[in-house]
């Protein structure tokens, strides 16, 4: 599996471009910003965009959705349980698919698995890809979350860090915001994530 970063925008979100070894595609998850380097770093690696993964849907981490999913014809999905939620009541939102918990995908040569994580929004997911997880604003470095905005709920993802505690193995995690980190790391060392 190759992994891309872009940090972008002035919220610096985290967008990944990922793709299974040998595949002439790839996927993007999180699209925040800056669509047209986007486009162009699809170009520049020689790649088709499969789909557009969204792991929530904050304005930070979908603002380049609708210009990049115009451009590729790709599909663009979004946990089912994100639908009505109170950032998306004013059609700020473009998509073609849901997902929901214990889905798989197959797209650009990955298998990737489904965790539906809400707290930091109500359809907040991970995307369990080999010994990788994205993580959205659901888990980061030392911290998780905010959950003051509209559809947050700290007791809800103090349940789903707590699931994400519990996952076998020792991932690396690539959240929506800073650092990458492992799993193990967090479950010693983030107070957020002690069982």
């Amino acid at each position: 599996m190759e992994i891309k970063v872009f940090p972008l925008g002035s919220y610096q979100t985290n967008c990944y471009m990922v793709w299974g070894d040998g595949s002439d595609s790839c996927v993007i998850v999180d699209p925040g910003y800056e669509p047209a380097y986007l486009l162009e770093q699809l170009h520049s690696n020689r790649k088709t965009l499969d789909a557009i993964l969204l792991t929530h849907g904050h304005f930070d981490h979908i603002g380049g959705v609708k210009e990049l999913a115009a451009d590729t014809g790709c599909k663009v999905y979004l946990c089912e349980s994100e639908q009505l939620a109170p950032m998306l009541t004013a059609g700020m939102l473009y998509y073609t698919d849901t997902y929901k918990e214990g889905d798989t995908l197959q797209l650009a040569g990955l298998t990737l698995q489904v965790l539906h994580t809400p707290g930091h929004t109500p359809g907040s997911v991970c995307l369990l890809c080999e010994d990788v997880l994205f993580s959205g604003d659901t888990l980061f470095a030392g911290t998780c979350g905010r959950t003051d905005l509209p559809g947050g709920d700290h007791q809800t993802i103090m349940h789903s860090l707590a699931r994400l505690a519990a996952l076998p193995g020792d991932l690396t995690v690539f959240p929506g915001h800073g650092i990458s980190t492992t799993l193990d790391m967090e479950r010693k060392m983030n107070p957020f994530m002690q069982l």
